[in-house]
């Protein structure tokens, strides 16, 4: 079958055997390209294929999204339903230490399968897991009706906070770099920046940003740390300490209370299809899968959530 994979030569589209051993078998329909994705493309060969974000149907026909984790279900972590922390570490996550969805078909335990209700086509259910991670961190944060939240960051994880936040009733406005960015954050429920927030989540991942949202934040408020950083989290010491915040930090999504946050995530998609609309601006097919990325990663044309469509 095919995948996409980061070899010697870049992108490529190659020929591996198709998966074998237990587990359900997910045709893959769309696959998205994340941020994490580029960066991991930067450095050395890879030897797994790529993608974390993926959907696809089952071999009856039905559609779902998959929870790229396959946890080991006993630890400590897992035992408490944070199998994104689970003790195996990141051999457990599809696409970062295991072969992901950027290829024709998978295999993945039937824990991973999130059924896709009326509402959300398989083609958008890719943007279920980077959504579930900006739901994840937004309710570790504690995000309710009232508050004020400024989003840093007009990426697909920085929009999908946006949306998330107003689903939440918050009143929330976004800081971005790119027109296309803040025209899809008005479309999402943002406003402009103004004044000092409860709650301030950095989806860029960078020191500048960093920086705004210590600024931004309220005496007494708290930022979010919902970006990937690669390197130190580079904090201003005195204005986090003279305001006193809260600083919390979100990796990946849970599940809690009978629930999931990729649950929660699918039935966002589902009830504003709008959110697709907006984040999806270019598909490709799996041939084209260098192209792809280049475009993935030009965000000045206005790429936010670039998709694979094997």
């Amino acid at each position: 079958m095919r995948a996409v994979r980061h070899t010697s030569r870049g992108i490529e589209l190659i020929d591996v055997p198709p998966p074998t051993g237990p587990g359900v078998r997910v045709r893959v329909r769309s696959s998205g390209i994340c941020g994490t994705d580029l960066v991991m493309t930067k450095g050395a060969p890879l030897p797994f294929t790529l993608g974390h974000e993926f959907a696809g149907l089952l071999d009856d026909g039905s559609a779902v999204a998959v929870e790229p984790i396959d946890a080991c279900g006993t630890c400590d972590q897992c035992a408490t339903g944070q199998h994104q922390r689970c003790r195996s570490g990141p051999e457990v996550f599809y696409g970062i230490g295991a072969d992901g969805g950027m290829c024709d078909e998978v295999l993945v335990p039937s824990t991973s399968l999130h059924p896709l209700p009326p509402g959300l086509p398989v083609a958008d259910a890719c943007l279920a897991e980077p959504a579930a991670v900006a739901l994840h961190g937004l309710r570790v944060a504690g995000v309710g009706p009232g508050q004020r939240v400024a989003v840093i960051g007009g990426g697909s994880i920085g929009l999908l906070a946006v949306a998330g936040a107003s689903a939440a009733g918050a009143d929330v406005d976004l800081v971005a770099r790119h027109p296309a960015q803040i025209e899809a954050g008005e479309r999402l429920g943002a406003g402009t920046p103004r004044g000092n927030y409860d709650l301030v989540v950095d989806a860029a991942g960078s020191a500048s940003a960093l920086a705004t949202g210590v600024e931004l934040a309220r005496p007494g408020g708290a930022l979010l740390l919902l970006a990937v950083y690669f390197g130190e989290v580079p904090l201003q010491g005195v204005p986090l300490l003279s305001k006193e915040l809260t600083v919390y930090n979100a990796m990946a999504y849970s599940h809690h209370d009978g629930g999931s946050d990729f649950g929660t995530a699918v039935e966002l998609l589902a009830a504003r299809p709008e959110i697709a609309d907006t984040l999806i601006t270019r598909r490709f097919s799996l041939d084209d899968a260098a192209e792809a990325f280049l475009a993935a990663a030009d965000r000045a044309s206005g790429a936010i959530k670039v998709v694979l469509e094997p």
